[in-house]
């Protein structure tokens, strides 16, 4: 089972940008580049945290599996 993310498609969906998420979350825009990719697995707990706070959803929803 491959985890992949979602946050492209929630960021998407919500009409959210990078530049708005670099705001909203104090995040560099190359780790939020690195969060809407595979890399997401590298990401930390509390970037996670920030991202699903922004987007108004679960740590878990930023993932899908494959």
């Amino acid at each position: 089972m491959v985890m992949t993310s979602k946050v492209k498609e929630l960021m998407d969906e919500k009409g959210i940008s990078i530049r708005k998420m670099v705001q909203e979350t104090g995040l560099s825009s190359g780790t939020l580049h690195r969060a809407r990719g595979k890399l997401i697995e590298k990401c930390t707990l509390n970037t996670l945290e920030r991202i699903a706070d922004v987007l108004g959803v679960r740590v878990k929803d930023l993932f899908s599996q494959e």
